[in-house]
């Protein structure tokens, strides 16, 4: 035979393989997500995500300082609140002194230069684990927004580098941005979860922070997810409001809207990998399905691959590790 072309030729060697590689996957890439509990020495495992943890604040700063030596660089803060706190208007969300506004100006004194990025959704402060104000069996936006504002504003003074709101309320980047730059904080960054999907793969999450809602679901706020216009749509707006960085959540069955999203947009895309997505990867390597190390970077890899140029995933560490190796 005699080829013009032979395609297999910048297959041939690892050497070759990696020179010609279209997407690069590297520490600084993934965003850790971070449980925080009150307590001292608090360490608690997560039955249904296998291998993490929540943390109370000491042992938290000690493992973004391991993130950081890794070469990961941003940490996305989430706390879970007491039982006797939680209340239908999250009033501890706004507390000057909450789990949430310690943590940042901990991590904050002790990492100055870690990215911290902090949740902002009513869900973990809720009675009714929802994310937002709840008025008889509806989830009610405006005040909602209002209270998100707030959050938001509370995280920024504390030290947050970016806000994170998750709710999907309408409206509420444009509260925050406007709170913001209000209040002087127009260095905070906002990280819109723009296309969140009402999706079945958040339950090891709730269980990590005890959020699942109460009642009903949530629905009637996060995305349907036969939607594809929708989630750009919803991601424009975002951008017109205000965000600095924009979300699509889950990731692994979502890489259409992260390509979708890539290709519409001007600002920086991330992508969550959420915690059933993390925990079908543990638990097929558990049974000895598949290869945990492997899977971890393929699924990374196809994630930006898609167009995401932050990864938010419970593999942070672990894929940072091997990346190092």
């Amino acid at each position: 035979m005699h080829l013009i072309r032979r395609n297999r030729i910048l297959r041939q060697t690892p050497a070759i393989r990696a020179m010609v590689a279209e997407t690069i996957l590297k520490p600084a890439d993934f965003i850790a997500p971070l449980f925080i509990v009150e307590g001292t020495n608090v360490q608690e495992p997560i039955s249904s995500m296998s291998g993490y943890y929540r943390r109370s604040i000491d042992l938290t700063i000690k493992e973004v300082k391991e993130l950081w030596v890794l070469g990961v660089r941003s940490v996305l803060l989430f706390i879970k609140c007491d039982d006797n706190l939680k209340d239908n208007r999250g009033t501890e969300a706004l507390n000057p002194n909450g789990l949430m506004q310690r943590a940042i100006k901990a991590i904050k004194d002790a990492c100055p230069d870690i990215i911290v990025m902090t949740d902002v959704a009513l869900d973990p402060f809720s009675v009714y684990g929802h994310d937002g104000i709840v008025e008889g069996t509806e989830i009610v936006n405006d005040p909602t927004v209002e209270v998100l504002a707030g959050m938001s504003l509370s995280h920024a003074q504390a030290g947050a580098d970016f806000v994170a709101p998750s709710d999907m309320m309408d409206g509420r980047i444009i509260a925050i941005r406007d709170i913001l730059e209000s209040n002087g904080c127009t260095r905070t960054g906002i990280m819109a979860y723009s296309a969140k999907y009402a999706s079945c793969f958040y339950g090891p999450f709730r269980d990590a922070l005890d959020s699942a809602p109460g009642f009903g679901d949530k629905k009637t706020y996060q995305m349907d997810y036969a939607n594809r216009i929708e989630a750009v749509k919803e991601t424009l707006m975002d951008i017109e409001e205000g965000a600095d960085i924009v979300m699509v959540k889950p990731a692994m069955a979502y890489l259409d809207i992260i390509r979708e999203i890539k290709n519409e947009v001007t600002v920086p895309v991330s992508a969550y990998h959420v915690s059933g997505e993390y925990a079908m990867i543990k638990a097929a390597a558990q049974m000895g399905w598949l290869d945990e190390n492997k899977a971890i970077l393929e699924s990374m890899t196809s994630i930006k691959r898609a167009g995401a140029d932050l990864i938010a995933t419970y593999f942070a560490k672990d894929a940072a590790i091997l990346l190092n190796a």
